[in-house]
């Protein structure tokens, strides 16, 4: 006889309905994900620093570890979901007036291990190694048939004729790619917390939300970038503020993009 308390596995959610996402949407969502971060900081600072000592680790090491490179440059992609998971978990509770606690956060995010996420980052996974095979075709493309140079000695090759065009190649191709990850994770990672959905359904949700509002997404992609930018000026300092806002702030406008229908 088949015991119903075994099978814990919840039915699956139906997709939420899209929305029309204004750009004033954003300022109010900016301000709730600012709210959240100095109500609890000490989680925004926790999280926020899984890409901060990634960021430095990265830096640090460099050329002439080539192999630890690889190790943080495939590690980071597959625990950031986790992380931006913990953010959305916070704002999540303290949108519904739940306590917030370590253990009930990090709880959480570690039972996210068995669910959808895990595939979210092995997809950022493949991603990036798709893009750096990219930037280093396009660098052998422009730059291939020049003398053997050191270019992390000789920064003057990037200002000749070629230089430049091969680097505004590899900063538009660069752009794209980083604006379709951006539609595919904007409020794919946040639906996968709230609700059960498979990964792949997410993502194209994501997309199709993007797509819905896209004058309203580009700005909003432009406004992360740029403030991600100028937060690494300091030693990365500047993420363990503007990361864990941004991170709540996409939490709320996640909530804003997508909502459920009340017929379904």
């Amino acid at each position: 006889m088949t015991d119903p308390a075994a099978d814990m596995t919840p039915p699956p959610s139906p997709l939420p309905e899209i929305g029309q996402v204004r750009l004033i949407e954003l300022w109010i969502a900016l301000k709730a994900g600012l709210y959240d971060f100095r109500s609890a900081p000490r989680f925004g600072i926790f999280f926020s620093a899984v890409y901060v000592v990634t960021g430095f680790m990265l830096l640090q090491l460099g050329a002439g570890h080539v192999s630890w490179t690889l190790v943080t440059s495939l590690g980071f992609p597959l625990a950031a979901p986790f992380a931006a998971v913990g953010l959305y978990e916070v704002s999540r509770r303290l949108e519904a007036g739940l306590p917030l606690s370590w253990s009930g956060v990090l709880g959480v995010v570690w039972r996210e291990r068995t669910r959808q996420i895990p595939w979210m980052g092995a997809i950022i996974v493949f991603y990036f190694l798709f893009w750096t095979f990219l930037a280093h075709m396009i660098f052998a493309v422009f730059m291939g048939l020049t003398t053997l140079t050191n270019v992390t000695t000789s920064y003057e090759i990037f200002l000749s004729g070629q230089g430049l065009r091969m680097v505004m190649v590899e900063m538009a191709v660069g752009a794209v790619l980083a604006f379709l990850l951006f539609s595919m994770t904007v409020v794919s990672l946040p639906l996968l917390l709230e609700k059960e959905v498979d990964f792949v359904s997410a993502m194209l949700l994501s997309i199709r939300m993007v797509a819905t509002n896209l004058p309203v997404m580009l700005v909003w992609a432009a406004v992360i970038a740029i403030c991600s930018i100028a937060a690494l000026v300091p030693w990365f300092l500047g993420l363990f503020v503007v990361l864990p806002v941004f991170g709540h702030a996409t939490w709320h406008l996640y909530r804003r993009a997508l909502y459920d229908d009340p017929d379904a």
